[in-house]
């Protein structure tokens, strides 16, 4: 009983740390943000799609990478950890950015009158206690959610502005 006592205690502050900072994304980057949510609302789908394959791509040459540095002397081990570990970053970064994306746009939907910050509170709450049910949460919700959020960053650098 103990061990569940915990792993809520743990989930619940996780969430508070989440929405600090998904609030703190929001803030520093807002046209970022912005653009990573209207690329969701408007092309789940490919989001999703290029988040799949993009990610997949780069964490099989991040593992490649530490695998073959594994087995190297000390010399070769740094230069081939570097770049994975700036591959391994720039994934997390474009996952937290896609992740804030998915809060604001999941804010924007189901408290529609509330303000921003409001909406990214509640929504980050949310969104973090869906994502922690066990079995859909983790295998079919959360990877949803960081695939579509990984997509839509990427979608977001490359997709021309319309006038």
């Amino acid at each position: 009983m103990s061990d569940i006592v915990r792993l809520m205690l743990a989930v619940i502050l996780l969430t508070i740390g989440l929405v600090a900072y998904f609030l703190v994304v929001n803030a520093l980057f807002p046209q970022r943000i912005a653009k990573t949510k209207s690329m969701i609302h408007s092309m789940p789908a490919r989001s999703f799609g290029i988040g799949v394959v993009n990610f997949v791509f780069f964490a099989v040459i991040a593992l490649v990478l530490f695998s073959v540095a594994e087995n190297a002397g000390p010399f070769i081990r740094g230069i081939l950890t570097i770049p994975a570990v700036v591959i391994l970053a720039a994934l997390t970064i474009v996952l937290s950015m896609g992740l804030t994306g998915m809060s604001n746009l999941i804010g924007e939907r189901i408290f529609p009158d509330s303000s921003a910050w409001k909406q990214t509170l509640w929504a980050t709450v949310s969104l973090s206690l869906a994502c922690a049910l066990p079995w859909v949460g983790w295998f079919l919700l959360f990877p949803y959610v960081g695939f579509a959020g990984i997509g839509a960053v990427i979608l977001g650098y490359f997709q021309r502005e319309r006038i």
